[in-house]
């Protein structure tokens, strides 16, 4: 079955404190919480969540298109991982940064550079590196993987179980529309979900567009059984938010979705290790001391 998470920032702008946020989560039935401040991390441990996301370097805007970034970025995702292992954090959330001078092919050739060089130490930290498809036309002007073609051209060479996307519906919903239809062909490469209605980013039920039941159903029924995070702006009482949103969103594969993929041998086979390009040897790169400041999506 999906596992849910609350997602921290989003639940920061009713001045609840860390408790009674941590509380409202936990009490409507969450499992696990993304992208807590790092002094708060033991003691979602200790309520018995799962801190379930964190990012691997800051920022959103300079991310991996950009050549200049590469060393920073590879030298922060290691200490994150060191630290994602300690926690216990299953998934690191990195980003492609904006448009800059490089045309698509040439971003997704960087990207592809540093995703290679940082696959195998998440293969052995068992920690998954997700690349975050966000939109380019409301929350962030310019993000160059605003699209699940271009994510995909990202990760598919790494072809590793570590590196994958991370499919956020709310922001595909104004790139792309056509989630489910999205899900159904391309879940292989999805390695972590996110959920909000469209338009707002408010509370996914009946006032926004996005059919978050249907939604959900079609996430669960090619088989995933990770987290998938509620990252919306709740537009009444947080806890109350959460309880509604937990309930219409649990819901479980369908019976004809477990026979499809129990008759379709290799469907849902891992994708081969990661390994380099034959041409290039991925340089060792010592893991300096850092903190990453989680930032609003």
């Amino acid at each position: 079955m999906l596992k849910h998470a609350f997602v921290w920032w989003c639940l920061t702008q009713q001045g609840l404190t860390d408790a009674q946020i941590l509380d409202a989560g936990q009490q409507a039935g969450f499992e696990g919480v993304e992208m807590a401040p790092e002094h708060l991390w033991r003691e979602v441990q200790t309520r018995g969540l799962t801190m379930v996301s964190t990012q691997a370097h800051g920022t959103i805007e300079s991310g991996m298109n950009d050549p200049k970034q590469h060393n920073r970025i590879i030298s922060e995702t290691c200490a994150m991982l060191e630290k994602a292992v300690k926690w216990n954090i299953p998934t690191l959330i990195c980003f492609s940064g904006n448009r800059g001078q490089n045309n698509d092919r040439e971003a997704i050739k960087q990207i592809n550079e540093v995703l290679f060089k940082v696959a195998s130490l998440a293969e052995q930290a068992k920690v998954s590196v997700v690349l975050e498809l966000l939109n380019s036309r409301v929350d962030h002007p310019n993000y160059h993987c605003d699209r699940t073609e271009f994510g995909i051209a990202c990760v598919e060479p790494i072809r590793s179980e570590r590196i994958k996307l991370l499919y956020d519906a709310y922001h595909m919903q104004i790139m792309e529309g056509d989630l489910i239809r999205t899900i159904r062909a391309h879940h292989r490469y999805f390695g972590h979900y996110h959920i909000a209605g469209n338009p707002g980013r408010n509370d996914p039920d009946g006032t926004q567009e996005i059919h978050h039941p249907a939604l959900m159903q079609a996430i669960a029924d090619t088989g995933y059984t990770g987290f998938v995070g509620h990252e919306y702006l709740p537009s009444g009482p947080i806890a109350a938010a959460l309880k509604a949103s937990r309930i219409l969103l649990d819901v479980v594969p369908s019976v004809k979705a477990t026979i499809e993929r129990s008759i379709r041998p290799g469907a849902l086979d891992p994708i081969p290790a990661a390994a380099a390009p034959v041409d290039e040897v991925a340089p060792v790169i010592e893991p300096e001391a850092t903190i990453v400041v989680p930032q609003k999506r």
